[in-house]
């Protein structure tokens, strides 16, 4: 078991935050996942994961992959703290837009102390959501549950409300802001595409916007309330 004063490398970062969107739901991450989400060989990932097995921080599951231990989850949510406050702050603060902060993000979340971040996040007034509508972890990591739907599940006539959207494609976000389907938005669900697209009406639109069915399962809704 790391230290808990101990500063994880980077790889190893990388590693537990890519276990945990695998396996967010609660499931394991496969080599092969893991593989393609972080670009490696999945020799490289059965290695790595042997290491950190070793130094208690994901246990392996026969035939399944590998899952985060209490500490693994931990030390995952981390760095999601880390890289969605600083998204946070370069949009708030920095002027970036939306669709420039992941990468920014992705390559700071290393570099940055967490003294840094809790300082970012008090100028920020403690933020709950980060500027594509993903909850922040608390810095004692707790975070909210994001078993949302997408809009393509969503069946015609249903009224609902953008929640949180897939950041890490800047020409999907640009895209989607064209749109207006931006966190926060309430949209009517209108004729469907099997497979092709769907018509929303965007609130306040003047008329009725086709989404793309890839596009569709990028958004994440919730049903509206009000």
């Amino acid at each position: 078991m790391p230290d808990s004063t101990e500063r994880l490398s980077r790889s190893v970062e990388d590693f537990l935050k890519a276990i945990y969107g695998i396996s967010e739901q609660g499931g394991t991450a496969s080599t092969s996942a893991l593989a393609e989400a972080l670009d490696i060989q999945p020799a490289s990932v059965t290695g790595m994961a042997k290491r950190l097995a070793e130094s208690g921080l994901v246990e392996h599951v026969p035939y399944r992959g590998v899952r985060l231990t209490p500490e693994g989850a931990r030390q995952a949510l981390k760095v999601l703290r880390r890289h969605r406050i600083l998204e946070s702050y370069l949009c708030d603060r920095l002027g970036y837009s939306w669709d420039d902060v992941h990468d920014e993000a992705e390559r700071l979340e290393h570099a940055v102390s967490d003294h840094l971040i809790e300082r970012m996040a008090a100028a920020l007034e403690f933020p709950n959501y980060d500027p594509h509508g993903t909850p922040i972890p608390t810095p004692g990591g707790e975070i909210e549950a994001t078993d949302f739907s997408t809009l393509a599940d969503a069946a015609p006539g249903a009224e609902v409300r953008v929640r949180a959207v897939q950041d890490e494609d800047p020409t999907w976000l640009r895209s989607m802001e064209e749109r207006g389907l931006t966190p926060g938005t309430r949209l009517t669900v209108g004729r469907t595409e099997a497979d092709e697209s769907l018509t929303v009406l965007v609130e306040d639109d003047v008329g009725p916007t086709e989404v793309g069915r890839d596009m569709a399962r990028r958004i994440y809704v919730v049903p509206d309330s009000d």
